[in-house]
């Protein structure tokens, strides 16, 4: 089912040869510019909006896509390369259309690498919303709590971040015409848009926490001793997406920022195992906290930033 006034653009694609094989591990050798000029060829085709934000909502988080106005959907598979996700929770829509008046593109659900991808296709989606206008992007995740304070339920904005995936999206030639072949990763996650999430969430009366937030592969979930090690680390909540997506933008000059979900303490902190189950509950349950604090936030985008 449909909602009414929603078009979800459906389209038989041919496929070339290389299309058609299953997404891989190995880095593609066509340059980030190429790839963006098809993907972004193609949105075109239904959509002529110029993005102010771009938005990529996790596991469970979804639902703030229903409150995007005159919205036009298009499926994953419909998107040249990609796959449909295989994920539950995690619908793989790009999605066009106005929140509270803001034009806005967003992601309902996004690729990970733990279905087999190349971190290069993972971070495909993030760097079309800047080709397609989006000066901002804004990152939601489901995390597991390594910070005894962020219980479930939490939602954190991220302050920064530690990558031990041991991938980097940026690996082989660099594509000059987006960034420079060493991009400086100090200040990731824009300070001056942190504030505004805090000061939406403010406006919401939704607490929120800040902290950072450590990505890894997946699918497993970590062990005792290693969320042990992650907390030693110096960081708070921990998870399978989100470090690849702010890499490649911050390369790209595009402004990140984000809101973690803890859904679960991490292994060793509960006496029960981890399901995923279990992280699309409480993202259920704290969905709306975080769809106010981002329609608020989106409000404000409408003035300079």
């Amino acid at each position: 089912m449909v909602a009414p006034g929603v078009f979800v653009w459906r389209r038989r694609v041919p496929l070339s040869d290389k299309q058609q094989e299953p997404p891989s591990m190995t880095a593609p050798t066509v340059p980030f510019s190429q790839r963006l000029d098809e993907l972004e060829a193609r949105v075109r085709e239904v959509s002529p909006l110029v993005p102010r934000l771009g938005m990529v909502l996790g596991s469970g988080l979804g639902g703030l896509a229903d409150e995007i106005d005159d919205r036009v959907e298009i499926p994953f598979e419909e998107m040249p390369g990609w796959p449909a996700p295989s994920v539950p929770g995690h619908s793989g829509r790009l999605i066009l259309g106005t929140l509270r008046g803001l034009p806005v593109v967003c992601l309902r659900g996004r690729l990970h690498m733990y279905e087999g991808l190349s971190e290069r296709l993972v971070v495909e989606p993030a760097l079309l919303m800047g080709r397609l206008g989006a000066p901002i992007l804004l990152l939601t995740n489901a995390s597991g709590g390594v910070n005894p304070a962020f219980g479930a339920g939490t939602l954190m904005v991220m302050r920064d971040h530690i990558n031990l995936t041991g991938r980097n999206p940026l690996m082989g030639p660099n594509d000059d015409s987006l960034g420079p072949r060493f991009p400086d990763m100090s200040a990731v996650w824009d300070a001056r848009l942190r504030e505004r999430i805090h000061a939406a969430g403010r406006a919401e009366d939704v607490p929120l926490a800040e902290g950072v937030y450590l990505g890894l592969t997946g699918p497993t979930y970590e062990t005792p001793s290693e969320v042990r090690m992650i907390r030693e680390l110096g960081a708070d909540a921990v998870g399978m997406s989100t470090v690849m997506e702010a890499m490649a933008a911050n390369w790209a000059g595009i402004r990140v920022c984000g809101v973690s979900l803890v859904t679960n303490p991490g292994a060793g902190l509960s006496p029960t195992p981890l399901t995923h189950a279990e992280v699309v509950e409480a993202a259920d349950e704290a969905g709306p906290r975080l769809a106010r604090v981002i329609g608020r936030f989106a409000e404000g985008l409408r003035d300079p930033v």
